[in-house]
Protein backbone atom coordinates (compact mmCIF):
# COMPACT_ATOMS: atom_id res chain seq x y z
CA UNK A 1 0.00 0.00 0.00
CA UNK A 2 1.39 3.42 -0.67
CA UNK A 3 1.79 5.72 1.80
CA UNK A 4 0.06 9.13 1.49
CA UNK A 5 2.89 12.05 1.63
CA UNK A 6 3.13 13.90 4.67
CA UNK A 7 3.81 17.97 4.69
CA UNK A 8 5.73 19.56 7.37
CA UNK A 9 3.09 21.60 9.28
CA UNK A 10 4.67 25.42 8.74
CA UNK A 11 4.03 27.83 11.48
CA UNK A 12 1.23 30.89 10.85
CA UNK A 13 0.05 31.20 7.58
CA UNK A 14 1.38 32.51 4.22
CA UNK A 15 1.45 34.82 1.96
CA UNK A 16 2.06 35.26 -2.16
CA UNK A 17 5.21 36.72 -3.21
CA UNK A 18 5.81 38.63 -6.05
CA UNK A 19 7.31 35.67 -8.04
CA UNK A 20 4.23 33.88 -7.02
CA UNK A 21 5.50 31.56 -4.11
CA UNK A 22 3.97 30.54 -0.40
CA UNK A 23 6.18 32.01 1.57
CA UNK A 24 6.20 31.55 5.71
CA UNK A 25 7.39 34.52 7.46
CA UNK A 26 7.04 32.90 10.69
CA UNK A 27 8.42 29.28 9.66
CA UNK A 28 10.59 30.54 6.74
CA UNK A 29 13.07 28.31 4.67
CA UNK A 30 16.15 28.95 2.41
CA UNK A 31 14.56 27.32 -0.42
CA UNK A 32 11.26 29.47 -0.25
CA UNK A 33 13.51 32.93 -0.43
CA UNK A 34 14.21 34.49 -4.00
CA UNK A 35 16.26 37.40 -4.48
CA UNK A 36 13.39 38.54 -7.48
CA UNK A 37 11.14 38.74 -4.42
CA UNK A 38 13.16 40.51 -2.19
CA UNK A 39 13.89 42.98 -5.03
CA UNK A 40 10.65 43.89 -6.10
CA UNK A 41 9.00 44.19 -2.70
CA UNK A 42 11.86 46.77 -1.37
CA UNK A 43 11.52 48.95 -4.68
CA UNK A 44 7.74 48.93 -3.39
CA UNK A 45 7.94 50.01 -0.16
CA UNK A 46 8.70 53.40 1.07
CA UNK A 47 11.50 54.33 3.66
CA UNK A 48 9.80 55.79 6.87
CA UNK A 49 6.49 54.80 6.71
CA UNK A 50 5.75 57.14 3.68
CA UNK A 51 6.35 60.23 6.07
CA UNK A 52 9.33 61.98 3.43
CA UNK A 53 8.83 64.15 0.48
CA UNK A 54 9.48 62.15 -2.53
CA UNK A 55 9.47 58.38 -2.76
CA UNK A 56 11.91 56.78 -1.54
CA UNK A 57 12.46 52.69 -1.78
CA UNK A 58 14.05 50.45 0.90
CA UNK A 59 16.19 49.18 -2.48
CA UNK A 60 17.35 52.27 -3.09
CA UNK A 61 18.67 52.64 0.44
CA UNK A 62 20.20 49.10 0.09
CA UNK A 63 22.16 50.05 -3.04
CA UNK A 64 23.21 52.83 -1.36
CA UNK A 65 24.38 51.12 1.79
CA UNK A 66 26.55 48.40 -0.56
CA UNK A 67 28.38 51.22 -2.56
CA UNK A 68 29.15 53.59 0.37
CA UNK A 69 30.87 50.35 2.24
CA UNK A 70 32.23 49.06 -1.13
CA UNK A 71 34.01 53.10 -1.11
CA UNK A 72 35.31 52.33 2.16
CA UNK A 73 37.44 49.29 0.37
CA UNK A 74 34.94 46.80 2.32
CA UNK A 75 35.21 43.20 1.75
CA UNK A 76 32.78 41.93 -0.78
CA UNK A 77 30.50 39.75 1.65
CA UNK A 78 30.42 42.92 3.80
CA UNK A 79 29.06 44.74 0.94
CA UNK A 80 26.44 41.72 0.26
CA UNK A 81 25.50 42.13 3.99
CA UNK A 82 24.96 45.94 3.07
CA UNK A 83 22.46 45.31 -0.06
CA UNK A 84 20.57 42.51 2.00
CA UNK A 85 20.24 44.26 5.48
CA UNK A 86 16.86 45.16 5.24
CA UNK A 87 15.89 41.94 2.88
CA UNK A 88 13.37 41.12 5.74
CA UNK A 89 11.25 43.72 4.76
CA UNK A 90 10.68 42.10 1.74
CA UNK A 91 8.20 40.00 4.04
CA UNK A 92 7.58 41.31 7.00
CA UNK A 93 7.50 44.63 5.95
CA UNK A 94 9.17 47.36 7.82
CA UNK A 95 8.04 48.96 11.33
CA UNK A 96 9.35 52.71 12.21
CA UNK A 97 11.60 51.96 14.78
CA UNK A 98 9.62 53.34 17.42
CA UNK A 99 7.38 50.89 16.98
CA UNK A 100 9.89 47.87 16.22
CA UNK A 101 11.75 48.32 19.85
CA UNK A 102 8.56 47.97 21.48
CA UNK A 103 7.47 44.42 19.67
CA UNK A 104 9.58 41.59 20.83
CA UNK A 105 7.69 39.26 19.10
CA UNK A 106 7.97 40.97 15.40
CA UNK A 107 12.18 41.27 16.56
CA UNK A 108 12.28 38.06 17.01
CA UNK A 109 10.61 36.98 13.84
CA UNK A 110 12.91 39.01 11.69
CA UNK A 111 15.84 37.85 13.80
CA UNK A 112 14.70 34.76 12.61
CA UNK A 113 14.20 35.56 9.16
CA UNK A 114 17.08 37.45 8.49
CA UNK A 115 19.41 34.36 9.56
CA UNK A 116 17.63 32.24 7.14
CA UNK A 117 17.89 34.97 4.61
CA UNK A 118 22.17 34.40 5.60
CA UNK A 119 22.14 31.34 5.40
CA UNK A 120 20.33 31.33 1.81
CA UNK A 121 22.48 33.53 0.37
CA UNK A 122 25.94 32.20 2.33
CA UNK A 123 26.80 35.23 4.31
CA UNK A 124 27.77 34.34 7.88
CA UNK A 125 24.86 34.14 10.59
CA UNK A 126 26.42 34.99 13.53
CA UNK A 127 25.85 38.72 13.16
CA UNK A 128 25.35 41.66 11.02
CA UNK A 129 29.09 43.38 10.07
CA UNK A 130 29.29 46.31 12.55
CA UNK A 131 30.27 48.27 9.27
CA UNK A 132 26.68 47.35 8.21
CA UNK A 133 24.76 49.09 10.98
CA UNK A 134 27.32 51.80 11.23
CA UNK A 135 26.31 52.85 7.21
CA UNK A 136 22.41 52.54 8.59
CA UNK A 137 22.68 54.64 11.32
CA UNK A 138 24.58 57.43 9.51
CA UNK A 139 22.59 57.30 6.25
CA UNK A 140 19.59 58.56 8.10
CA UNK A 141 21.72 62.11 8.22
CA UNK A 142 21.96 62.03 4.46
CA UNK A 143 18.34 60.92 3.93
CA UNK A 144 16.52 63.23 6.72
CA UNK A 145 18.50 66.30 5.15
CA UNK A 146 17.54 65.69 1.55
CA UNK A 147 13.99 63.98 1.90
CA UNK A 148 12.17 64.99 4.55
CA UNK A 149 10.95 68.42 5.75
CA UNK A 150 12.68 69.96 8.82
CA UNK A 151 12.15 68.00 11.77
CA UNK A 152 10.22 69.41 14.89
CA UNK A 153 13.06 68.18 17.13
CA UNK A 154 16.41 66.27 16.73
CA UNK A 155 16.01 62.74 15.92
CA UNK A 156 17.50 60.34 18.38
CA UNK A 157 20.88 58.98 17.79
CA UNK A 158 21.64 61.26 14.51
CA UNK A 159 25.38 60.03 13.39
CA UNK A 160 27.71 62.01 10.89
CA UNK A 161 26.38 61.63 7.08
CA UNK A 162 27.55 59.31 4.82
CA UNK A 163 27.80 61.87 2.59
CA UNK A 164 25.79 60.58 -0.51
CA UNK A 165 23.29 61.99 -2.59
CA UNK A 166 19.71 60.63 -2.92
CA UNK A 167 18.07 60.17 -5.89
CA UNK A 168 14.59 59.06 -5.15
CA UNK A 169 14.85 56.93 -8.21
CA UNK A 170 11.24 55.39 -9.57
CA UNK A 171 10.26 51.74 -8.55
CA UNK A 172 11.59 50.03 -11.63
CA UNK A 173 14.81 52.05 -11.46
CA UNK A 174 15.70 50.85 -8.18
CA UNK A 175 14.63 47.42 -8.16
CA UNK A 176 17.07 46.95 -11.31
CA UNK A 177 20.13 49.12 -9.30
CA UNK A 178 19.26 46.44 -6.48
CA UNK A 179 19.19 43.23 -8.86
CA UNK A 180 22.20 44.43 -10.60
CA UNK A 181 24.43 45.76 -7.81
CA UNK A 182 23.07 41.84 -6.53
CA UNK A 183 24.57 39.98 -9.35
CA UNK A 184 27.87 42.30 -9.80
CA UNK A 185 28.61 41.24 -5.91
CA UNK A 186 28.11 37.53 -6.38
CA UNK A 187 30.56 37.66 -9.76
CA UNK A 188 33.05 39.34 -7.55
CA UNK A 189 32.54 36.73 -4.70
CA UNK A 190 32.63 33.73 -7.06
CA UNK A 191 35.49 35.33 -9.11
CA UNK A 192 37.49 35.42 -5.35
CA UNK A 193 36.66 32.22 -4.47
Amino acid sequence: MNAIPTHHHRQGDWIQTFTGRQFWPLDPDAADIDIEDIAHALSMQCRFAGHCNRFYSVAEHSFYIARYLESQGAPVIVRLWGLLHDATEAYLVDLPRPIKISMPDYREAEGRLMRVIAQCFDLPTDTMPEAVKDADRRILSDEAAQNMCTPPAPWSGMREPLGITINCFPQTVAKNLFLSEFQRLEDLRHERS
